[in-house]
């Protein structure tokens, strides 16, 4: 099977990397010049890949085209644009958009694609950059069932736990009820660890006591560890939870779904991105829970 990848940023090359591993011949394209004919000689070793100049190229050498990108309008030009997918995809070629985007705008994107003879399938994911290298994201789809049968063994190079929701749209659903879930766990981390810094714990004690009983998360687990070592390197960038957060509002306004608890993780987070902070992990949050408390650290 013929597979694209538009889209080679933190966790778009991994799984790549992944694709070419499982035996797909993989034709690759990024928006940032030169990347993709870098990222061909680097792994040409995995596989057999193929650099191209637009997502055009990439549809018209593929059966199945996987899109990894940042937000709603990169998809739309990805799918839309001069040279885009759309342009020049095959009949009955899956699109698998495996961004974080709006619901909304993902049923418009698949209704254009089945007039066009094509399959759109939303397939977003959480397990973060650890989980894009090994191979064992969490896979939440939207779309057709039988297009999703087809493009099963090109999702499972790619992921371990691949859920089927149901029609259109559904796939993000999903995704937002997981960023709701990570950006609260997020906040009750950073709370319990300031909480406990104020009271004189060892916080590596803390976090090896905790994480063993019913207070264990991953965000727990990865990000408390990082907050107690004091690395905020972006696995996932405070900017980026900040896109899926506003998705997460614009949906709930429109369903009139209170999410009292995820509202203030995003104005916590809007005050790391405040202060310059936005390409820092979500873990980085810890600082503003600490100068909360009088706890000043660096």
């Amino acid at each position: 099977m013929q597979v694209g990848l538009i889209g080679l940023g933190i966790m778009g090359a991994p799984m790549a990397r992944n694709l070419l591993r499982a035996g797909f011949d993989v034709t690759v394209a990024t928006r940032t010049p030169g990347k993709a004919e870098k990222f061909a000689a680097e792994n040409s070793s995995l596989g057999n890949v193929k650099a191209a100049g637009t997502p055009a190229e990439v549809a018209a050498a593929s059966e199945v085209i996987v899109t990894m990108v940042t937000d709603s309008p990169d998809v739309v030009a990805v799918a839309q644009g001069e040279d885009g997918v759309f342009s020049a995809a095959k009949p009955n070629s899956i699109i698998i958009d495996m961004s974080t985007i709006s619901p909304q705008v993902t049923r418009e994107l698949a209704g254009e694609a089945r007039q066009r003879g094509l399959y759109w399938l939303d397939a977003p994911v959480s397990g973060g950059e650890k989980g894009a290298i090994e191979g064992t994201l969490t896979i939440m789809v939207g779309g057709d069932e039988e297009a999703l049968e087809r493009a099963r063994p090109v999702l499972a190079a790619m992921g371990k736990r691949i859920t089927h929701f149901g029609p259109a749209g559904t796939g993000q659903s999903a995704k937002l009820c997981n960023q709701i879930m990570t950006s609260v766990n997020l906040l009750a981390v950073c709370e319990a660890l300031t909480f406990g810094a104020k009271a004189g714990l060892d916080l590596a004690t803390l976090h090896q006591a905790l994480t063993g009983g019913a207070a264990n998360s991953w965000a727990l687990e990865v990000l408390g560890k990082k907050m107690i070592e004091r690395d905020f390197k972006p696995a996932f960038m405070v900017r980026l939870q900040q896109k899926d957060l506003r998705l997460v509002m614009g949906a709930a306004n429109a369903n009139h779904t209170p999410l009292p608890a995820a509202s203030l993780a995003h104005q916590l987070l809007a005050i790391v991105e405040a202060e310059g902070r936005g390409d820092d992990g979500t873990q980085s949050l810890l600082r503003v829970f600490e100068r909360m408390a009088g706890l000043e650290k660096e």
